[in-house]
């Protein structure tokens, strides 16, 4: 039996990505064939290329320009890369304001998007935007508990699951946001490879707010309780595996 060798990346700021990591690890270890060298952070540039694909989820955690080339470069040569969440985000507080800067844009070309804004968290709903493709193929309509991510995109992506929205975003820059459509989950080729990206995910528990806040007063788990969600992961990962389109 062959082996399939799996980067994660599970690290950054105000996410309980010890939860997150063990679940992802749980998914991994679904498939006997999966070994996982875990990371907290962008790390060297040589384990994307000794990896067959690559699994990250990340808020704020910004690569060097070297890190991002090798990121880049491991898709273009024909690596499939699942993101999750707040892997696109760059995060900056200034006058009770959160700022994205945009200073990694070979990182954010590769991913195809930036994290820019989500409003309040609050139930959204989630359709296929693309229901034939074999990803979100019997996916039905959803609500979620989640962050609804408003993004930047900088290069074209295929939407398979999205929401709607439109209306302030308070605490962000813009504030305010037209009705559209918001892709949830979409595919970005890129090279000889392909980025799949999933903007589901937040989680949180009491400390992780550190040091703007010493004590977040809830525990928060959002899409990661619903089982259409470990479903997308599985998905995911299949897709990630090649085992899927």
């Amino acid at each position: 039996m062959k082996s399939l060798r799996c980067a994660l990346v599970c690290g950054g700021r105000f996410h309980d990505f010890d939860y997150a990591r063990l679940e992802l690890l749980k998914h991994l270890a679904d498939d006997a064939r999966v070994r996982t060298r875990v990371f907290d952070d962008w790390g060297r540039a040589d384990p994307w290329a000794a990896s067959d694909f690559l699994v990250t989820y990340t808020c704020d955690l910004r690569p060097t320009e070297a890190q991002a080339d090798a990121l880049a470069r491991f898709v273009e040569d024909g690596g499939r890369w699942l993101a999750l969440h707040g892997t696109n985000s760059i995060l900056e507080f200034a006058d009770r304001k959160v700022e994205c800067p945009r200073l990694a844009p070979r990182f954010m070309h590769a991913l195809g998007s930036q994290f820019v804004a989500h409003p309040p968290i609050a139930p959204y709903r989630v359709t296929a935007a693309d229901p034939s493709h074999p990803l979100v193929k019997g996916i039905e309509p959803f609500e979620t508990q989640d962050e609804l991510y408003l993004c930047e995109f900088h290069a074209p992506v295929q939407t398979l699951l999205e929401t709607r929205f439109g209306g302030k975003t308070p605490g962000f820059e813009p504030a305010e946001w037209p009705e559209a459509a918001r892709p949830v989950l979409y595919l970005r080729e890129l090279g000889r490879g392909a980025v799949l990206y999933l903007t589901l995910g937040h989680c949180r528990s009491h400390l992780d707010m550190r040091p703007m806040l010493d004590w977040w007063p809830t525990v928060d788990r959002g899409s990661w309780e619903l089982p259409v969600f470990h479903e997308l992961l599985r998905r995911g990962l299949a897709w990630a595996k090649r085992e899927a389109s």
